[in-house]
């Protein structure tokens, strides 16, 4: 059985900065992993044929995402 599940960033807001840090993370996604970044729309969809698996890969992706945030916020601060 195939799992799958989808994270969306759909506040214009945070659109252009979670766009930027997706593209970041993107050297890091696995093969069971896509992005989809477009001006309509910021999605990571992830699948696995294990639970355990695909949250474990959720989990490091967030845990990615909450680090590029604090780098941007960092950075933002300084201009």
């Amino acid at each position: 059985m195939k799992i799958t599940g989808t994270i969306e960033f759909p506040d214009p807001e945070s659109r252009s900065s979670a766009a930027r840090i997706l593209q970041a993370l993107s050297p890091d996604n696995l093969r069971s992993m896509e992005s989809d970044i477009s001006d309509e729309r910021i999605a990571v969809r992830f699948h696995s044929e294990k639970i355990g698996s695909l949250l474990a890969t959720v989990d490091d992706f967030l845990m990615n995402v909450k680090i590029g945030e604090g780098v941007e916020q960092t950075l933002n601060k300084g201009k």
